[in-house]
C-alpha cells in the first residue's frame, strides 16, 4: 500500500493558490489513475484504487494547513498504514516555482503544515515533494502570498512543476525513495 498526502487548504476560494500546490498534485495524479477523492474520512477527502498492482491512496486533509497532521495521523491509524509508505507534497518557499525537491528528512522550515506533521508523527523522517513557490518581495506579507494565486506568468512553471510531481509519486510506486530522489532531484 502506498499513499499520497497533498497539503492544501478545502474551500474554492484557495483552490489555485500557492499553498494548494499539493492539492493540485493529488488532482493530477487523480485525473492519471482514475481515481475518485470524495470519501470524507479521517479529517479528509480520499480515493482509493490500485495503480500497476500497487493499492494506493491519495488523501486531502480537510483540516486547513495548519492541522495537516490531525488528519494523516487519523488516516494512519484508521488504515494501519505506514509511515515509510506515505508520500507527502506541499508548498516550499526556499524552492523557486516551477522546481521540485525531494527529501526524506528536515525539518518544518517554518512551514506549519510540516509542522504539525512532525508533531503528529513524532519524528521529521518521512517522504516529501517540496514544490517551488519561490518567496514574496521584502514587506510582502507571508500570509497573504502564500494564499494568492499564482500569477499568469507563472502558469507553465506551475503546470510543468505539477507534472514532474506527479511523475515522482507515480515512480515511487516501484522504486524506493532514495531512487525517486536520485532521479527527480537532477
Amino acid at each position: 500500500m502506498k499513499w499520497f498526502v497533498g497539503l492544501g487548504n478545502p474551500g474554492a476560494q484557495y483552490a489555485g493558490t500557492r499553498h494548494n500546490v499539493g492539492f493540485m498534485v493529488i488532482d493530477e495524479l487523480a485525473r492519471r489513475w482514475g481515481i475518485t477523492v470524495n470519501q470524507s474520512k479521517c479529517k479528509a477527502l480520499i480515493g482509493e484504487g490500485n495503480v500497476q498492482g500497487t493499492k494506493v491512496f491519495l488523501i486531502k486533509p480537510m483540516t486547513y494547513m495548519n492541522l495537516s497532521g490531525e488528519s494523516a495521523r487519523a488516516f494512519m491509524d484508521y488504515y494501519k498504514a505506514d509511515l515509510a509508505d506515505g508520500l507527502f507534497i506541499y508548498d516550499d518557499m526556499d524552492t523557486e516555482v516551477g522546481k521540485i525537491r525531494l527529501r526524506y528528512q528536515g525539518s518544518s522550515g517554518g512551514h506549519n503544515g510540516i509542522k504539525s506533521l512532525i508533531q503528529h508523527f513524532g519524528t521529521q523522517s518521512f517522504n516529501r515533494i517540496r514544490m517551488g513557490v519561490s518567496r514574496p518581495q521584502p514587506g510582502y506579507p507571508i500570509v497573504d502570498y502564500v494564499l494568492a494565486n499564482f500569477a499568469k506568468s507563472e502558469q507553465p512553471q506551475l503546470q510543468s512543476m505539477i507534472e514532474q510531481a506527479a511523475d515522482a509519486a507515480e515512480f515511487s510506486l516501484k522504486a524506493t525513495f532514495e531512487q525517486t530522489m536520485a532521479k527527480f532531484n537532477g
